[in-house]
């Protein structure tokens, strides 16, 4: 069931939840936990206080104002006997009184009056209907509960402890409840961070797999849910490295049986007597013919079968980088600049397969390009390399599809500076299977930029 809201309402919750609502998982389960436990609370509290605690209010206080009144009636009736009814009422009741005449009542009242007004309505409304005629007043001093009585003949002043007019249940029942809701929270919140951390680490593991890092230590434990994916997981894991592996030995085999038959090609067409050409047979091109087939081979196999044994290492980019420059430096005639961030850090990757992927884009930098700038820059929790070159560039709409296998553009790269189009294939693969992105840009130089994240 789909509850329909207004727009703006719709907008104003979609809001909240977006600004306010936790991200993760835990706190999100924590968050339902935690108000309908405030609300139980409150509720609780609510309905104590108004049933419970509020007859055992109203109860001593028309029980205090019973015993004012029956001491007064006693005091009236026996004034000479006001000493004998003080230490009755303080015997029996708790209940302190004194008697002031109307010349002494307003002196007292004024010094108590010093003390803190107090409100309470169960002894208000019982000292209103106990004493309808009179005035009556309550103060609080220290610990001590001070109710005046002022009658047309004096005043009386009354003292008791502030406890005999408030129920301390309430307390108890509080401290009950606070209690069990810390025991209740301190159970939820062990049990959610096994769960959570079950999820959390199986999105590592396959957050790791998808890099290339194969963590066998991971064991699926949590809720039969969890289980469950985490068992699912380990299978479609081990049916893609089953799958890879069957594929490299494939195209191992391939790769073996297709060489064989091309160098002895290569070797036929070298023994051929150089008088063959008037024949119309030309031993140039059909060598040219043999390498270039050599070459799309090599180019297959390395796009199909990638760097999927090579295991991860910490890999320092910048080494890394360097390297390829220099190596390119001895072959091309290009001017080259390199600025790297000293406080860049290596990163977790395998390191055969980057250098690949970036040969291939510096490499096409030095190919179309007479100026290459290549900067190496840590951005936040990634790093990014940049390779900018002053080349015919790539097209805005074909951008997408330089990636494609064996693509090529025919118009501005030729198969003596280009390869078969696997290039940027290649490149591209290695860079997402190390987490990361690679985009295509527009040059500052005129040309093209090639924009690679990887995260650290």
């Amino acid at each position: 069931m789909h509850l329909t809201f207004p727009k703006k309402i719709d907008n104003l919750l979609t809001y909240v939840r977006v600004k306010y609502m936790p991200k993760t998982l835990f706190f999100r389960t924590m968050l339902l936990i935690f108000i309908p436990l405030i609300v139980v609370q409150v509720v609780s509290v609510v309905a104590f206080f108004d049933g419970s605690w509020g007859r055992v209010g109203r109860r001593l206080s028309s029980n205090l104002t019973s015993n004012m009144a029956f001491t007064m009636q006693l005091a009236e009736e026996a004034p000479d006997k006001l000493e004998d009814i003080q230490l009755l009422a303080l015997k029996n009741y708790d209940l302190g009184v004194k008697y002031y005449n109307n010349e002494q009542k307003h002196e007292v009242i004024r010094k108590v009056r010093r003390s803190n007004k107090m409100i309470t309505g169960f002894l208000e409304e019982s000292l209103k209907r106990e004493f309808p005629e009179d005035i009556t007043s309550i103060y609080l001093k220290g610990q001590d509960l001070v109710v005046f009585v002022e009658t047309p003949n004096g005043l009386y002043q009354f003292m008791t402890n502030s406890k005999n007019i408030f129920s301390t249940s309430i307390f108890g029942f509080v401290a009950w409840m606070i209690g069990t809701s810390l025991l209740l929270f301190v159970v939820a919140v062990g049990f959610l961070r096994i769960q959570v951390r079950s999820i959390a680490d199986l999105a590592e593991v396959a957050e790791d797999f998808g890099k290339g890092i194969d963590n066998k230590k991971f064991k699926p434990y949590g809720s039969s849910e969890v289980r469950k994916a985490g068992i699912a997981f380990i299978k479609m894991k081990e049916r893609i490295q089953r799958q890879i592996s069957e594929r490299t030995r494939m195209l191992a085999g391939v790769s073996h049986d297709l060489r064989t038959p091309l160098t002895r090609m290569r070797l036929q067409l070298a023994l051929l007597p150089d008088d063959k050409k008037n024949q119309g047979i030309d031993k140039d091109e059909f060598l040219q013919d043999v390498s270039e087939m050599e070459k799309m081979l090599e180019g297959y196999l390395s796009f199909v079968s990638g760097e999927g044994g090579e295991q991860p290492t910490f890999v320092d980019l910048n080494e890394l980088i360097l390297s390829i420059i220099n190596k390119f430096r001895t072959t091309k005639k290009a001017l080259v600049r390199y600025s790297t961030n000293d406080q860049v850090s290596a990163i977790q990757g395998r390191e055969q397969a980057l250098k690949r992927a970036l040969g291939n884009v510096i490499g096409n930098a030095f190919n179309y390009g007479k100026t290459i700038a290549v900067n190496l820059e840590s951005v936040g929790n990634k790093v990014e390399v940049t390779v900018d070159d002053d080349g015919p560039g790539i097209p805005a709409d074909k951008r997408e599809d330089v990636f494609k296998a064996f693509y090529r553009l025919d118009d501005s790269r030729n198969k003596e500076t280009g390869g078969v189009g696997l290039g940027l294939s290649i490149a591209k693969d290695i860079v997402t299977s190390h987490g990361g992105k690679i985009e295509l840009q527009d040059s500052p130089m005129g040309g093209l930029r090639v924009l690679i994240s990887i995260p650290l």
